[in-house]
């Protein structure tokens, strides 16, 4: 009996440190805030998988070399991307886009739900129009998401 409790309880632990692995998912919406409608406005979530380290060095006082990758190495081309509407048009702030791009990431983000994910963290972030003339800005929202891995 005891040596089955032993066998039990490692057994246990192991599947308790297999679930213990988690990965992560990020999912950005950008709005733009560009004003007459000008801008373009997304939800954009990557397909591919990148490994950092690829593209990182460490600069140290003997060695400060820099990484040489290429952009195009670090690029992704399987993402993707859904339309959101922008929050100004012609007539100024447009208060029905702003409510069509929440219906729009809720439901991205309740997929995702229901694919297993669970929502951990979000930070957003904002640049906007830097005076006359600048006519740039955009409301950048990152949905971080997690589940054990599969």
């Amino acid at each position: 009996m005891k040596k089955l409790l032993i066998v039990l309880a490692i057994s246990l632990f192991a599947f308790m440190d297999a679930t213990a692995q988690v990965e992560y998912k990020i999912v950005t919406s950008v709005e733009s805030i560009v004003p007459n409608g000008l801008g373009r406005s997304r939800i954009i979530s990557a397909n591919e998988t990148k490994d950092y380290k690829q593209f990182t060095s460490t600069q140290t006082e003997e060695d400060n070399t820099r990484n040489k990758s290429k952009r195009s190495e670090i690029r992704v081309k399987g993402f993707d991307e859904t339309k959101l509407l922008n929050f100004y048009n012609l007539g100024g702030i447009r208060f029905q886009n702003i409510a069509a791009n929440d219906a729009l990431i809720e439901s991205k983000i309740n997929t995702m739900i229901e694919e297993g994910w669970e929502l951990a963290f979000v930070t957003s972030g904002v640049e906007s129009e830097g005076g006359k003339g600048d006519g740039q800005g955009i409301f950048i929202t990152r949905y971080i998401f997690k589940r054990n891995k599969q």
